[in-house]
């Protein structure tokens, strides 16, 4: 099962990519959407890690129930 964040603050699909870049770098494995302006984590991952790696490349993140 995989986890779904929703991101705030993505201009284009290159931020998508570059977060994914980002989180890939610390050790996270995800997908992101830049027209959903979504995330998708791997179930075996670190929420703080997460949120503290969106955090420091410019976003904001908020789970999906």
């Amino acid at each position: 099962m995989k986890k779904i964040y929703k991101i705030k603050g993505m201009n284009c699909p290159s931020c998508a990519s570059l977060l994914e870049l980002d989180l890939e770098d610390a050790g996270v494995k995800a997908k992101c959407s830049y027209p959903n302006s979504t995330i998708e984590v791997e179930e075996n991952h670190d929420p703080k890690k997460v949120a503290e790696t969106v955090k420091k490349s410019g976003y904001s993140l908020s789970p999906i129930e």
